[in-house]
């Protein structure tokens, strides 16, 4: 919040929805955020995926949506490029470098990835909703410390009533998973 002022502090948060769908019990969903009294939009969207993928507690194949470019090109392809540099980037330091490995680390070989970006505020209803959580825990600088109870289907119920993402249907999505090269090997911090 705030990020055009340079004489000031900018809070702001990363939050996310968790979700995994099972065919005899449906969705199953989980709500997270984290908030920093002085930040960057990039800052919060790298914590969004260290969040999310911290809080996992098996090995699995997890589709992560964001609607951050910065985060989706970084792990897809940027981070390999510093790898093979020694974590350099010929343009100067890697801003975030301790997100960026913290990152890695995080994901490791534990999880197969497939990095998807989403356009923000463009009635994506779920990255509507973590919008929200953000904006909500950067307010007040609250963290949820964990998953916590989902409030996504109470959220889309309301949002309906109001006549809006009329359109959106509770269905796992079709597209098929491709998963993005693991992440590098990276230096301990």
């Amino acid at each position: 919040m705030g990020n055009q002022f340079s004489d000031r502090a900018t809070p702001g948060a990363a939050a996310g929805l968790l979700e995994v769908f099972d065919e005899r019990r449906g969705w199953t969903r989980r709500d997270y955020y984290v908030s920093e009294p002085d930040t960057t939009n990039n800052r919060m969207a790298i914590r969004s995926a260290i969040e999310a993928f911290s809080n996992l507690k098996t090995r699995c194949k997890v589709a992560f949506h964001s609607d951050s470019s910065y985060l989706i090109n970084g792990m897809k392809d940027w981070i390999h490029s510093w790898a093979k540099r020694g974590w350099k980037r010929k343009a100067g330091p890697i801003e975030n470098l301790e997100l960026w490995i913290r990152l890695c680390n995080v994901i490791g070989d534990r999880y197969e990835v497939d990095w998807r970006w989403v356009r923000g505020h463009a009635g994506h209803p779920k990255n509507e909703y973590a919008n929200k959580l953000a904006v909500e825990a950067a307010r007040s600088q609250k963290n949820s410390r964990g998953l916590i109870d989902s409030g996504f289907d109470e959220w889309i119920a309301s949002e309906q009533e109001k006549e809006r993402y009329m359109e959106f249907l509770d269905m796992p999505p079709e597209e098929p998973f491709v998963p993005a090269r693991p992440p590098p090997s990276t230096p301990l911090l």
